[in-house]
């Protein structure tokens, strides 16, 4: 661990590349571990980061997204902070989102947005994805070469978010303007080094579902924003306007960052090996494991934050109240007391689906279903329309000194950008039309 002792996590950029070791060794001394710059438990282990995601009671969501900072707003003493933080929750940044709330709040606004994301709309939801996954690859093919996560990744992610929230084609193009404003690549919350971050990072998204809440309520139309404004808490309540914005602000930002790094992480591991390329373009079964491994491997959040509102122990170590502990996903899917050689990349590793990369209890990510079918979806067509897939060595080197620059977060983990050479298959394959049919109606 000595290595590691001088780094700071939170603030320096030595992890960003390739945080593994840093988890490794961090488990090695023991699952749960206190790391020496900010105070904060970092719990590496699978079984203790479950045990610590299914446990409400003791633990508080309330710094899920920010984690130590800025920190809390007023020193937390004594044996039970729940009263603090009842107290001062309001201070913290993002304190109006689904991932900072905690129950029985959160079990309300949850259950609002499970009515707004129920099977038959992710069903209508992804019979749109083979289109705009077409009308996208038309475009960003052509070429022969190009960045994947600007030209498709994003503006993908985005027109499925936009589709499934029911957004009107004619604003479609103001979303991504507004929204690409601040680059992905650069900053955000959890960027390494910022101390502070905006209590309210979604103005633009807030404002334009405002607006359209208010106008479905004043009048009701057949569409999907319709059902958003009329949407109910469990006990029949309407909920305020403001709860509604929230949930589907919540949804339209987490859901979009997140299938991104999912999208770049899977292209890129289908673009350095061409035998795996080949066993999914003859194989396509097995796609949805795939992405499940992609998913464990390569977890799109590197964690998530929790404080203990009172004396607990995880793992055999006693943590004291008011403590901020970090959740690593992308350690304890590599728990090998979990998965077998987990730093190997299996495709049909036969418990993939058990990582923790959604999360797990009450908070687990309620989009996942939507990220796996995006994925498998955009796979799928990228693979229909190309022959062969590479690594853009002009731009990242040639095979074994490849060069990937990665967002500077503590939060997320995923590429800034991934370059890739295609030779395409035609416009149109044998069976494609026939295999569209088949997708637009499942």
């Amino acid at each position: 661990m000595n290595d590691f002792e001088a780094i700071d996590f939170f603030k320096g950029d030595e992890l960003v590349a390739d945080p593994y070791p840093y988890y490794e060794a961090l488990r090695e001394q023991c699952p749960v571990r206190r790391e020496p710059h900010h105070g904060v438990v970092m719990v590496t282990g699978y079984d203790e980061a479950v045990e610590v995601f299914h446990d409400t009671t003791r633990f508080s969501s309330c710094l899920s997204v920010t984690g130590p900072f800025p920190g809390f707003p007023v020193p937390l003493e004594g044996d039970d902070v729940t009263g603090l933080i009842e107290q001062h929750r309001d201070e913290l940044p993002m304190s109006d989102q689904l991932p900072t709330l905690d129950p029985p709040v959160h079990t309300a606004r949850r259950a609002l947005l499970m009515k707004l994301i129920t099977p038959k709309r992710l069903k209508e939801n992804e019979a749109s994805m083979w289109q705009l996954a077409d009308h996208l690859l038309a475009e960003f093919l052509a070429p022969g070469e190009g960045d994947f996560i600007g030209g498709f990744a994003g503006p993908f992610t985005l027109l499925v978010i936009a589709d499934l929230l029911g957004v009107p084609e004619q604003d479609r193009d103001e979303f991504a303007v507004a929204l690409r404003q601040r680059p992905r690549s650069e900053g955000g919350i959890g960027s390494t080094g910022e101390d502070t971050i905006s209590h309210n990072p979604l103005e633009f998204l807030y404002g334009r579902f405002a607006a359209y809440i208010e106008d479905r309520r004043r009048e009701p139309r057949e569409d999907v924003l319709t059902g958003l404004a009329t949407a109910t808490f469990p006990d029949g309540s309407v909920p305020d306007v403001a709860d509604v914005v929230r949930v589907a602000a919540n949804v339209f930002s987490a859901g979009q960052e997140t299938t991104v790094r999912l999208l770049g992480s899977a292209l890129r591991l289908i673009a350095e090996d061409p035998d795996l390329q080949r066993l999914l373009r003859s194989e396509r079964d097995r796609i949805p494991n795939f992405v499940e491994e992609t998913l464990r491997v390569e977890s799109p959040i590197k964690g998530d934050f929790r404080l203990s509102r009172v004396p607990v122990t995880i793992g055999g170590v006693e943590v004291p109240a008011g403590t901020t502990v970090m959740l690593l996903n992308g350690a304890a899917n590599r728990d090998p007391r979990r998965f077998a050689d987990p730093a190997t990349f299996d495709p049909a590793r036969p418990n993939a689906r058990h990582h923790v990369s959604f999360g797990r209890g009450v908070h687990t990510c309620p989009g996942a279903p939507l990220a796996r079918a995006e994925t498998r979806v955009a796979i799928e067509r990228i693979l229909d329309r190309t022959a062969d897939i590479r690594i853009a060595e002009s731009v990242h080197g040639p095979a074994g000194a490849r060069e990937y620059r990665y967002l500077p977060t503590f939060i997320l983990r995923g590429l800034a950008r991934l370059n890739l050479e295609f030779t395409l298959a035609g416009d149109t394959l044998p069976g494609d039309q026939h295999r569209d049919t088949d997708r637009g109606q499942g």
